[in-house]
């Protein structure tokens, strides 16, 4: 069930449709990979080419491109060409809210832990 919304003091929920659920687990896979969310992160700024996305993660062009077109299939990022080169972006501001979200409670957490440890 998902939370979508209070009513009075009380949560609703709904249950999701067996197909929607399974895109919203292709969309997480999608983010389960290293090497893609470096992608996700170079394109922070906007959109880059694939040249430019290669020259900032260290990956290779073909593992990039073939990143690329996991992240592509997932809806997260969208691409245009411009004569031989494809340029891409991050297709919805709320990829950002998602990973912050993600990264902020990973950073609490370490920070819990050094508060203990030290």
């Amino acid at each position: 069930m998902v939370r979508v919304g209070q009513k009075g003091s009380r949560m609703t929920t709904r249950r999701m449709a067996s197909e929607a659920l399974e895109e919203i687990a292709e969309r997480f896979r999608a983010l389960g990979e290293p090497a893609r969310l470096a992608l996700l992160e170079a394109l922070r700024d906007g959109e880059r080419t694939v040249t430019e996305l290669v020259t900032l993660t260290g990956q290779t062009q073909a593992n990039v491109s073939r990143h690329l077109a996991i992240l592509h299939a997932a809806g997260l990022v969208t691409r245009r060409r411009e004569g031989v080169y494809v340029h891409y972006v991050v297709a919805d501001a709320e990829v950002w809210q998602l990973c912050d979200l993600v990264c902020g409670r990973l950073l609490r957490g370490a920070d819990a832990m050094r508060r203990a440890v030290g």
